[in-house]
C-alpha cells in the first residue's frame, strides 16, 4: 500500500479511475483501492517539478539580468553540451534535450529520498529499468535513423564466417547495458536510502547527516554515470566509421 501522503492524495482522487483504466488494459493492481503506487507518485512529482522549471526559465529569461533559475539552466546546458561534444562529437546538438531531461529526472528521482515525507522512486527496481529500456530504445532508434540498414554491421564484426557468433554475442551485450543501468542504479539508489533510514531510526541525531550527504553525493554521481553512459551508446550507434 502507498505511504507517502501525495501517492495516498493521488489515489483518493484519481484511484477508482485508474483502475478502471488498468482494468480495461487487462492490468490487475495488487490493490485495486489504491493502483497508483508510491513510485509512480513520486516520478509525477519529479516531472512536475521539472516542468515547472522549465516553465519559470521560460518565463523569466532575460539577457540583461538573467535571474538565478536562468543562470542554473544556462549551467546544466552548457555541461550538457560540453559532454555531447566530447563523447558523440558532430551532430551532439540534436540530442541534448534528450540526455538534458534523462540527466535532470534521474538526479531528481534520485534526490528525492533526502525530503521528509518523499521516497526515491529508483529504489524501486521497476523506475530504473523503464531509463534503461527508454535510453535502449532511443539510442538504437537514432542508430538505424542514422546508418539505415548499414547500422547491422555493428553487430557482425569484421570476419564474414563469423557473423552469426558475434551478432549472437552482440545482442547480449546490448541486453546486458540494460540490464547494468538497472542495477547500478537501483542498488546504490536502494541502498543508500536503506542506510540513511537505519541510521536515523537509530540516532536521529549528527551521525545520520553524515549518511544523508554520502547519499546525495551517490545520488548524483549515479544520475552522472548513467547520463555518461547513456551518451557513449548513443556516440556508438550514430558513429559512421565501424
Amino acid at each position: 500500500m502507498p505511504t507517502t501522503l501525495f501517492a495516498q492524495f493521488l489515489n483518493l482522487h484519481f484511484g477508482a479511475v485508474t483502475t478502471v483504466f488498468l482494468h480495461a488494459l487487462h492490468v490487475h493492481p495488487t490493490h485495486p483501492a489504491a493502483p497508483i503506487t508510491d513510485a509512480f507518485a513520486m516520478e509525477l512529482l519529479a516531472f512536475f517539478a521539472l516542468l515547472a522549471f522549465f516553465i519559470v526559465v521560460r518565463l523569466t529569461l532575460n539577457v540583461e539580468k538573467p535571474a538565478p533559475v536562468q543562470h542554473l539552466a544556462e549551467i546544466t546546458h552548457e555541461f550538457v553540451l560540453e559532454q555531447g561534444e566530447s563523447i558523440i562529437g558532430h551532430g551532439h546538438e540534436r540530442f541534448t534535450a534528450y540526455l538534458t531531461v534523462l540527466g535532470l529526472f534521474i538526479l531528481l528521482c534520485n534526490l528525492m529520498g533526502l525530503i521528509p515525507g518523499l521516497e526515491s522512486p529508483t529504489a524501486n527496481v521497476v523506475v530504473p529499468l523503464g531509463f534503461a529500456v527508454v535510453t535502449f530504445v532511443y539510442y538504437h532508434y537514432h542508430g538505424v535513423r542514422e546508418n539505415g540498414f548499414g547500422y547491422i554491421k555493428q553487430f557482425l564484426g569484421p570476419v564474414w564466417w563469423l557473423y552469426p557468433l558475434m551478432f549472437l554475442i552482440e545482442v547480449i551485450s546490448h541486453l546486458a547495458r540494460v540490464l547494468s543501468l538497472t542495477v547500478r542504479l537501483y542498488a546504490n539508489i536502494f541502498a543508500g536510502d536503506l542506510v540513511t533510514l537505519a541510521f536515523f531510526s537509530l540516532i536521529p541525531l549528527g551521525v545520520p547527516l553524515l549518511f544523508m550527504g554520502l547519499h546525495m553525493f551517490v545520488a548524483v554521481v549515479q544520475a552522472y554515470v548513467f547520463f555518461l553512459l547513456g551518451a557513449v551508446y548513443l556516440s556508438m550507434a550514430v558513429a559512421h566509421e565501424h
